[in-house]
């Protein structure tokens, strides 16, 4: 149904996600500055987020905020759930009734997570891709949101070319959270974009993700 990616790099958390199902990215991905990254999907339990990113806020590792909302889910072998806080490894849970291909991987910086795939290469050529890029981030000294952006645009594209959702594209998104924001409701987020329906949802996605580039280094008309 689903493949996401959540990544983290000098100040800043990101996840990214795609899917042959409507507006994924109201579904899937949370963010928060005090917390780090969740996503949860598959047999979608949206609530699992906020309480993963409150375990987060608590001060909870990443594994054991997974043991801590697994008591609320009745049903939980049908959810794929997926955890990356600011520092210190994250998690990440495949169920006994998603959907194949289904499973995750967790690397130092990043989480994937998927389900309904074409095959298991589908997250190994995005980890082995966002692995790559966020050395080179690190390497480059370069900590901003449009390099973390860009490093989880190319691993989903990686993805998808390994045949990504098995089902077909619908939809994308990718969020980005600062560190620094204020920890608001909603997330005061540093990027968020979504394509809700499309044929080519991760090709729009990263149109998308160059007009606000644009709008990050050029100053607004007025």
């Amino acid at each position: 149904m689903t493949y996401s990616l959540i990544a983290r790099s000098g100040p800043h958390v990101a996840a990214a996600t795609a899917s042959y199902s409507l507006a994924v990215g109201n579904a899937v991905p949370a963010l928060a500055p005090l917390a780090g990254g969740v996503v949860s999907q598959a047999f979608t339990n949206r609530l699992l987020r906020h309480h993963v990113l409150a375990e987060l806020r608590r001060g909870s590792a990443a594994a054991a905020a997974l043991a801590a909302v697994q008591q609320l889910d009745q049903e939980w072998e049908k959810r794929q759930v997926a955890i990356l806080p600011w520092a210190g490894t994250g998690a990440a849970h495949t169920g006994s009734g998603c959907s194949d291909w289904a499973g995750h991987l967790v690397g130092t910086d990043y989480v994937a997570a998927g389900n309904l795939l074409a095959g298991p290469q589908v997250l190994a050529d995005a980890a082995h891709v966002l692995k790559t890029e966020l050395e080179d981030l690190r390497a480059a000294r370069n900590e901003s949101a449009a390099g973390l952006a860009q490093a989880l645009l190319n691993a989903m594209q990686a993805a998808e070319a390994a045949g990504g959702d098995a089902r077909g594209r619908q939809s994308a998104a990718l969020i980005v959270c600062a560190a620094a924001a204020p920890d608001t409701n909603p997330a005061e987020l540093a990027m968020d974009l979504r394509v809700d329906d499309s044929e080519d949802p991760l090709g729009k996605l990263v149109q998308l993700a160059a007009l606000w580039q644009l709008g990050a280094v050029t100053p607004p008309a007025v």
